[in-house]
């Protein structure tokens, strides 16, 4: 017999990245009266890495999951490994001061791309293997502590806090789905919180985002500039938008268009209506996810289907929920639609891995 993925997770993959192609379209014209950019330069990259992530996704769903919980402590290693090249001098590439990038001159990529997705497959194959002695401490949290503990060495030296956070915010969840005791995960989430906000507090740059957050206000034309300009953006598209490509701030005054600051785009060109059905496609794939997870037929299935759908949409409401002021701007993607081949490809490969569990699920 063979096996078939589950038609709505399809769709609702379908409609993201269909959407998503769609909105950076209109949102990459503002590049053409900044610096000249050519429009088909531009586009024709992300839909390059569009067809990419497409091949990826038809691989990984192709690839049976019980292979990924088999060698998922070798895949962690390697994406650990090749996050430490960003430590090697003349591979790198620094961009306001962090250094993400590892630039091969023929290809950039981002390596944590690959090392968010590859915590989850080893986090999901070890938190199966203990089963109920993740309650204790030696099972459960130690181990979470001591990963996340080695992944924040590195990251904080790349001043990279927005992945350590979604890693670590993560990985609590699928504690907590685990069966980790509740005590346990609260205490592990209250102390997160407060080493965050000593992080926040202690370096210039953390801190300034925190600051221009409770006082957008205070420098308009600097640190506060891309809060103000998102908002003045997502206001002006009041119910139903200006239309497609007739986005004002995109053109002149929004920062990142294509990047950080795209959802701000798209509401000044689609409106809350359209707003509204961008944040409900997510949350449809999220609620499809949900079904998966629960049909699984084994506890790794299901860890990983959630870590996955957990990290892709925590991720694009950080981004969503920053333009709209709610929170400090971080340097979150809003995946399937921001300007970067690498979220995008490995998204699509991660999607991948979901559509392949749901050939196995229980009906």
């Amino acid at each position: 017999m063979k096996l078939k993925i589950d038609k709505l997770f399809l769709f609702s993959v379908f409609l993201l990245s269909i959407a998503g192609f769609f909105i950076f379209s209109s949102a990459s014209l503002g590049l053409l009266a900044r610096n000249g950019a050519s429009f088909e330069s531009v586009a024709s990259k992300q839909a390059v890495s569009l067809i990419i992530g497409i091949i990826v996704f038809l691989v990984m769903s192709n690839i049976n999951y019980k292979y990924l919980r088999k060698y998922a402590f070798y895949i962690f290693v390697f994406a650990f490994l090749l996050n430490l090249l960003l430590f090697i001098p003349g591979l790198t590439q620094n961009n306001a001061g962090a250094v993400r990038w590892i630039d091969l001159k023929f290809v950039t990529f981002q390596p944590s791309e690959f090392l968010k997705i590859s915590f989850i497959l080893y986090f999901a194959a070890w938190l199966s293997s203990v089963k109920d002695n993740v309650k204790t401490f030696k099972s459960g949290i130690l181990p979470y502590a001591v990963i996340t503990g080695l992944l924040s060495i590195f990251l904080i030296i790349q001043r990279d806090m927005d992945t350590l956070v979604v890693i670590a915010g993560t990985g609590l969840l699928m504690l907590f789905t685990a069966g980790a005791k509740y005590k346990h995960v609260i205490t592990v989430g209250l102390i997160m919180l407060l080493l965050v906000g000593i992080y926040s507090l202690t370096r210039p740059y953390a801190k300034q985002r925190v600051l221009t957050f409770f006082n957008p206000s205070q420098d308009l034309q600097g640190t506060g500039y891309q809060a103000r300009q998102s908002l003045i953006a997502i206001g002006s598209g009041e119910w139903v938008g200006r239309g497609f490509g007739q986005s004002v701030q995109k053109f002149k005054y929004l920062p990142e268009p294509i990047g950080d600051s795209i959802f701000a785009v798209f509401s000044e060109e689609f409106g809350l209506v359209g707003s509204i059905m961008l944040i409900l496609f997510f949350i449809f794939f999220f609620l499809q996810s949900l079904r998966i997870a629960t049909h699984t037929s084994d506890s790794f299935a299901m860890l990983t289907v959630l870590g996955i759908s957990i990290l892709i949409v925590v991720e694009s409401f950080m981004n969503i929920s920053s333009m709209l002021g709610l929170i400090p701007i971080f340097g979150m993607p809003l995946l399937f639609v921001s300007h970067g081949g690498t979220a995008l490809i490995v998204t699509l490969g991660a999607v991948g891995i979901i559509a392949n569990i749901s050939k196995y699920k229980k009906s």
